[in-house]
Formats: structure tokens, C-alpha cells, sequence
């Protein structure tokens, strides 16, 4: 147990289900309905041993259909989900099989209407100038047009409209707003796509997949390095990762399991589209635009390819201890049990990237000691307390409990990301000076509600009482200047904040509840 090659020693005790509630609930479904095969489909055996994948949404657009439509959309739902369930159980019965006829599955009225849907509603318009409800008004015919062009092949993608926003450390993230269609389409192709993929996708990687989230990868690094033998850490970065990926390699990755020539080649027409900056179109050779509805996933299957299996791979075959890897998009964090093995990982991704046409950010990638024996070594060794990192938001401080003194992994909001965000309410509070007190209140009781949805983990309620405080010092100095009589005393403003500022809570549970019931007894950082 624990060695290189072999089983790890689960992180919780293993539950004897085999199936979630989700997969249960639909084989039971199935059983009972008994629904023949969609006509486009080749027969597939049904292997009940087989998962039926990850939990499925509920979908959302339901609540905003008509009455006399909601059966028959239901039912057109079932037939897109058992369409895509005999897709899935074929993926994992044979991990080389190659997918040759999935394009059907794309323009799919149904998919496409339910792709649309998803589309967030006010969402800004690409170079076309085209918006959600516009579209809406002749949707049907929309949607038959498209479905007849990607049917005929004369569906072509426009250029995205590329626009930046501010990062927390001042500077500025280019993103890219695609037009309406591709986003639909870009959403249809990511749902047909995700069936496959997410039974290939490793355990560790969490960014961006049906059923998983920030907060798992969070959970999942904070057990990691409490459960195993942790005692150093990769904390690593990618120079430009959306920007510089290859178009060259992606291709080839997407080729090994799609052998379906126009998902090919619309994934290459989307690579391949350019952006519109400042009234110029700019070509683009490689990367992929944040922003698209299909950049995520294709940010997934190159690093799953470039790093996850090679990693996998090398923790198995070249370390000598322990290894845990988690993974969220393009930020990840390694943790070795030896220095040794961390500093080799290194020099080997280094020369890893460098094939594919990657960089790890020299000022920002780093090797700290970090785990359950950190702070007494670096004591005896007279260094002082252990480093700390960032991921995702939160600073990672070995920390121990007050009562037993048992080692856990601190997590506390970046003291960067607050201040971003105070300096963004304020900046919103400056537009919104004149506007009615009770419009303004119930602006910052969202902002305030979503900030504790986000941040409210565990161990970490000072600093979300911190930020209210602020937020209450920032509103009220707003509220001073609306003219020069508007003064308020403290009895004035706290009925105030009181009523639109509500108080700081923990939304999250501990790391080990949550992993106990996501997991299922498998290791979550591997």
C-alpha cells in the first residue's frame, strides 16, 4: 500500500453502492420504461455493470416553457439523454474506440433548442450584434436554418469579438464573445462531446465538468495534504495557457477518440475564426479565446492529454514517495513527499510543456515545503513558519486545531481578491450615487450573498466579517456624498446595514464531509 504502482489507502471507508442516486435512479428508469433505440443509432448492447456517467442537471429552461409544451419537451429531453447514455456506455467499454458518426447528434433540433435556452439570456452580442431575445422571436425557424446548414455543411463560423476585463493583479484578460449561433452550436457539440470525454477525463481534474466545481478541487487538495504524506508542494503556473496552445497538437488530441470528419472540422473552423479588435479582424494561430462555449472543454482534453496522463504516468513509474496532483483548468498543485522527487517533476514538466509548445511562468512557479511536518521541520531547521500558496482564490496556511492539535490545511480569502472586489463595489457605488437607497441595498445584499457563496468555507469567517465591515465603511462614505447635507450618524446608517448587508456565514462544509459522499471511497487527488 502507498507505493509507487500500487492501490492507495482510501481517503474514507468504501461505501458498497456502486452507483450514485443519479445512476441508479436512471438504470431504474430505464428498466421500467424498457425505451426502444433512436433510429440514427447503431444497436449497442446495454451493460448494466456499466456507470451511466456523471450526474445529470436538471434542466432549467423547463420552468419557462408553456404548459401544452412541457410534456412534449420532456420527453424530447429523455430521447437527447438516451441518445447520448448508449454514446457514453460505448466510451467506456473501449477506451480506443473511435467515434465516427456524432455530428447528427449536434444538429439535433431538440439539442440545439436546448443549447439556446442554456445561453445566458442578457449576455453581450458578438460581431454580428445579435442577442438572445432577438433570436427568440422567430426561434423555431432560427433553429431549422441552422440545423439544415450544419446538415449540408454550409455553416460557417464568425470571428469573436474580443473585449478585456480587469484581473485582480491590475492587469487586463483579454476575452472573446463569440456570435449567437456558434455559442448554441459550440454548446450542442460540448454536450455530445462531454459524453465521451468525461470517461476518459482523470480523477483529479475538476475545471469545467459536469458535476464538479471549484470547491471539490478545493476540498480535494485541502484532504490530499492532510491524509497523505505530503510534506512538499509544485505550486505551478502556465504563461499564457489559453493563448498559446497549439492548434496543431489540439487537433491531434481530438483525434483520438473523434474519427467524425465535420467535428473535426468545426472545431478547426472555431480555432481558426479569429477575433475582431478595435474594428480589425487579427488572425490566430494558435489558442483558443476565453469566453467561447467550447474552450473549456478543449483546455480540458489538451492539458488531460499533455499533462494528466504523463503525470499519472510518472508518479507511477519515477517517484520514490508519495505524489497527489489536482487540477482546475490550466491551475494546478502537485504535492511530493520528498524534495527530491518534487525538484525532478519539475525539470520534467518543463521539458513536458516545452513539446507542446507550453510554459510554466518562471516568477510564479515555485517548489515550498508545505504539509503536516512542515512547521516543526523548518523550526528545527530555524526557518520560520512554512510558505503558504494560492489556489483558486484562497490562501493555503498550515495551521493546526485548537483543542487536539491535529494538522489542517487553513484556508483563508486572498487578501488581493478583496481588495479587488471592495475597489469594484466602489466603483459601482460611484455609478449608482443617485439612485434610490433601497435599489442600491438590494444591489449590495447580492453581491454580499454570492461573496459568502464563494468564500464561505470553513475556518474562514473572519475574513468574510472583515470584508462586510469594509463594504459597510465603503457604503457609508457613499451615502455621505450624495449632497452636502447627507450626513448620516451612526444611528441613521445602522438600520441600514442591518437590513442590506447581511451577516457573514460558512456555506460549505468540512473537506472530509463533502469528499465522503462525492468520492465513494476512490481517491480524490488521483
Amino acid at each position: 500500500m502507498n507505493e509507487p504502482g500500487k492501490s492507495d489507502k482510501p481517503v474514507v471507508p468504501q461505501m458498497p453502492a456502486k452507483m450514485n442516486y443519479w445512476e441508479f435512479h436512471q438504470w431504474i428508469s430505464q428498466r421500467a420504461e424498457g425505451r426502444g433505440l433512436a433510429k440514427e443509432n447503431e444497436p449497442i448492447v446495454q451493460d448494466e455493470r456499466l456507470p451511466a456517467g456523471p450526474a445529470k442537471q436538471v434542466d432549467r429552461t423547463q420552468s419557462r416553457l408553456s404548459k401544452g409544451d412541457t410534456r412534449k419537451s420532456a420527453a424530447g429531453a429523455q430521447d437527447l439523454r438516451s441518445e447520448l447514455d448508449r454514446v457514453r456506455q460505448a466510451a467506456c467499454r473501449d477506451k480506443q474506440m473511435k467515434f465516427t458518426s456524432l455530428w447528427h447528434h449536434v444538429y439535433n433540433i431538440d439539442r440545439l433548442r436546448e443549447a439556446y435556452r442554456a445561453c445566458k439570456h442578457d449576455a453581450a452580442a458578438g460581431v454580428d450584434g445579435q442577442t438572445w431575445p432577438a433570436y427568440g422571436k422567430e426561434l423555431e425557424s432560427n433553429l431549422q436554418n441552422l440545423s439544415e446548414r450544419l446538415a449540408r455543411g454550409t455553416y460557417r463560423a464568425r470571428p469573436v469579438k474580443r473585449i478585456y476585463i480587469p484581473k485582480a493583479d491590475g492587469r487586463q484578460r483579454p476575452i472573446g464573445i463569440p456570435v449567437l449561433e456558434d455559442k448554441i452550436v459550440q454548446r450542442a457539440t460540448v454536450k455530445v462531446l462531454n459524453a465521451i470525454y468525461e470517461t476518459d477525463f482523470l480523477g483529479f481534474s475538476y475545471g469545467f465538468r459536469p458535476g464538479r466545481s471549484a470547491h471539490m478541487a478545493l476540498d480535494a487538495l485541502a484532504v490530499g495534504i492532510q491524509t497523505r504524506k505530503v510534506s512538499w508542494l509544485l505550486d505551478a503556473d502556465i504563461r499564457g495557457f489559453f493563448d498559446t496552445l497549439s492548434h496543431e497538437w489540439l487537433v491531434k488530441f481530438v483525434e483520438h477518440r473523434i474519427a467524425d470528419d465535420r467535428v473535426v472540422r468545426h472545431i478547426q473552423k472555431w480555432l481558426n475564426a479569429g477575433v475582431m479588435e478595435e474594428g480589425k479582424h487579427v488572425e490566430q494561430e494558435e489558442g483558443t479565446p476565453q469566453g467561447g462555449s467550447i474552450s473549456p472543454l478543449l483546455a480540458n482534453l489538451y492539458l488531460h492529454y499533455v499533462l494528466d496522463l504523463w503525470a499519472e504516468q510518472w508518479r507511477k513509474t519515477r517517484a520514490r514517495g508519495e505524489v497527489i496532483l489536482v487540477r482546475y483548468a490550466d491551475d494546478f498543485v502537485v504535492g511530493f513527499q520528498y524534495e527530491s522527487d518534487a525538484k525532478r517533476f519539475l525539470e520534467d514538466l518543463r521539458e513536458r510543456f516545452r513539446q507542446f509548445n507550453l510554459e510554466l511562468h518562471a516568477d510564479k512557479t515555485r517548489v515550498i515545503e508545505f504539509g503536516r511536518f512542515a512547521a516543526e521541520t523548518r523550526a528545527r531547521r530555524g526557518d520560520g513558519k512554512p510558505q503558504t500558496f494560492n489556489f483558486l482564490g484562497f490562501t493555503h496556511i498550515c495551521d493546526k486545531t485548537l483543542k487536539k492539535k491535529v494538522f489542517i490545511v487553513l484556508r483563508r480569502t486572498m487578501a488581493q481578491r478583496m481588495r479587488a472586489k471592495l475597489r469594484s463595489i466602489r466603483q459601482q457605488l460611484r455609478r449608482r450615487l443617485h439612485e434610490p437607497v433601497e435599489e442600491v441595498g438590494q444591489c449590495l445584499a447580492r453581491v454580499l450573498s454570492g461573496y459568502y457563496r464563494y468564500y464561505g468555507v470553513p475556518r474562514n469567517l473572519d475574513a468574510l466579517s472583515r470584508f462586510r465591515r469594509a463594504l459597510r465603511r465603503v457604503w457609508r462614505a457613499m451615502l455621505a456624498r450624495r449632497s452636502d447635507r447627507a450626513y448620516l450618524t451612526r444611528e441613521q446608517y445602522e438600520p441600514l446595514a442591518a437590513r442590506w448587508l447581511p451577516l457573514a456565514r460558512i456555506c460549505h462544509p468540512y473537506p472530509e464531509q463533502r469528499l465522503a459522499v462525492f468520492i465513494r471511497g476512490k481517491s480524490p487527488v488521483r
